[in-house]
């Protein structure tokens, strides 16, 4: 059983590559975007940053339901921005089969693909906001670390190799 947390800002690719992780392995996919209440989705579309209170709900809601995911022995994808250490602690904590991925890429490419996205909560002006909150994960997280200029396809291709 594995548990992989697909992190990275907004527009990284996390749901794009988290899903067809899941697709390839028959795990189950957990969109972290879905726990968020609606007072977060609200706050985000009119343009306002989330505050680490904000966060914390749904952080826990989305580490209980890995919970759960473990309880059965099921494998499974976690799409989730986790920007902060004290968020990715909270998410895999003392659980020594959740891996970290993070879905690195600079701030131009990652500007450019949420200019093209349609119908999604989270406005572009926001990114800004979202690589201040970001700390690179450490060594010591384990982290496997992917650029994100390759195609979806080519980097769940890598994942795989190295999820092995």
């Amino acid at each position: 059983m594995t548990i992989v947390i697909a992190m990275g800002v907004s527009g990284s690719g996390k749901s794009t590559v988290a899903s067809e992780l899941a697709r390839r392995n028959g795990w189950t996919l957990l969109e972290g975007d879905a726990f968020h209440p609606q007072a977060n989705i609200a706050k985000m579309q009119a343009g306002t940053p989330l505050t680490d209170a904000d966060r914390l709900p749904w952080l826990h809601a989305i580490a209980a339901e890995i919970d759960v995911l473990r309880a059965r022995g099921e494998s499974a994808v976690v799409a989730c921005s986790a920007l902060k250490r004290a968020y990715r602690d909270i998410l895999i904590g003392d659980r020594p089969d959740v891996v970290l991925l993070y879905l690195r890429g600079s701030r131009a490419l990652i500007g450019a693909r949420m200019a093209a996205r349609k119908n999604h909560f989270m406005p572009a002006g926001l990114l800004d906001s979202q690589f201040a909150t970001l700390e690179e994960p450490g060594p010591d997280e384990r982290p496997i670390v992917v650029d994100i200029g390759p195609a979806p396809s080519a980097i769940v291709d890598a994942l795989q190799e190295r999820l092995k």
